[in-house]
């Protein structure tokens, strides 16, 4: 199936600059608390308007706390004068919910920050969905079943809240289409026992509500979600799905069935033994304004490095914590405890290549 935006897979390679000061600062501090992320993802605001059963981080527990506006805007404004490329706004709560996200958004484009949002779009209005789509390089819904009663089931919410994503998505792609805008229009399920069943009817509302793709994906357990309700689960009778799910592709809409990241949940081990994207090419910043290396480990200390409400982020990348992280990542952290699957598996997938290459890689 086309998936032209990598995104089963990783966009690493396209920062060649980036790689090779990584590669070369191995041992340096010097030369690696140089090194910025290339990708940020930032949480605006701890509240969530869902309570959806799989819910990676509901250990945090949707805390009614938002970023400071002005220090927001500030830090964006820093990380890209320090090389930050993107930020996707996302995290612990459901973005849209933080007021001024159309005024930061705005900042981010000012300044030439390619932004990105992930959300469970229930709350947009026209108004809101016109700064996104002007803003914003993609947006990604995540809608989690085909049919009301599945979709409320799973997000915990009430059944018309289905109704209102499609809305939106059907009013983001008119909007799209009649004004010219360059945005990407996604959508995403994350495949569950109880919306197999309801897949094909989803990648068909999709397609007629004229968004761009659609993402099928595997669930992974959180290390500290309370939840436990689908660790454990494989996808081996599920697989049948992409065949299927083929047919109802257009060349306007795609479907990103993501069997390659199905299919490594089955593997009894990593194929890298170290973690050599962390705290290098990404960080996530909490609603609180902590600045962590990993948002898999929130809350864990040996991955947060500083607070933008009291430093400046070239304070925290440069900091003691940081170096100390960087020591841990190395050193002592066992990636055999990392969640499976984890946002940056492909990227240290291809890293592990460059640092313990094979003996024929000078063939090319």
């Amino acid at each position: 199936m086309a998936d032209k935006y990598a995104i089963d897979s990783h966009k690493l390679l396209y920062h060649p600059v980036e790689v090779s000061k990584w590669y070369e600062a191995e041992g340096d501090w010097e030369k690696q608390k140089n090194i910025y992320p290339i990708y940020v993802e930032i949480t605006p605001i701890g509240s969530c308007n869902h309570r959806c059963t799989f819910c990676s981080v509901d250990y945090i527990g949707y805390k009614s706390i938002k970023q400071d506006e002005e220090v927001l805007k500030k830090t964006i404004r820093e990380m890209a004068k320090l090389g930050v490329k993107s930020i996707m706004f996302a995290g612990e709560g459901e973005p849209t919910l933080y007021k001024p996200l159309p005024e930061v958004l705005d900042v981010c484009k000012e300044i030439g920050i390619d932004t990105s949002l992930t959300t469970n779009a229930v709350v947009m209005d026209e108004q809101s969905i016109e700064n996104y789509l002007k803003n914003c390089t993609w947006i990604k819904v995540s809608i989690n079943a085909g049919d009301r009663e599945t979709y409320a089931s799973i997000h915990q919410t009430k059944a018309a809240d289905f109704d209102r994503v499609i809305e939106n998505l059907t009013l983001a792609s008119k909007l799209k289409k009649e004004k010219g805008y360059s945005c990407t229009i996604g959508s995403q399920m994350l495949l569950l026992p109880e919306n197999v069943n309801s897949t094909l009817l989803l990648a068909q509302k999709m397609k007629d509500a004229g968004v761009d793709y659609l993402v099928i994906k595997p669930y992974t357990q959180s290390l500290y979600g309370t939840s436990r309700k689908y660790e454990g689960l494989t996808y081996e009778n599920m697989m049948h799905l992409e065949k299927e799910l083929k047919k109802i592709e257009t060349p306007e809409f795609s479907i990103v069935f993501r069997a390659n990241t199905m299919k490594k949940l089955e593997e009894e081990e990593q194929p890298y033994k170290k973690c050599y994207s962390t705290p290098y090419f990404w960080s996530y910043i909490m609603a609180d304004g902590a600045v962590y290396g990993c948002s898999a480990y929130l809350g864990n200390e040996n991955f947060a490095y500083g607070n933008i409400n009291k430093q400046s982020f070239e304070e925290i990348w440069k900091s003691q914590s940081r170096k100390d992280g960087i020591s841990f990542v190395e050193n002592d952290l066992d990636i055999s405890m990392c969640r499976k699957n984890c946002r940056m598996d492909e990227v240290n997938r291809y890293l592990w290549k460059l640092k313990n290459p094979n003996s024929h890689v000078n063939f090319i």
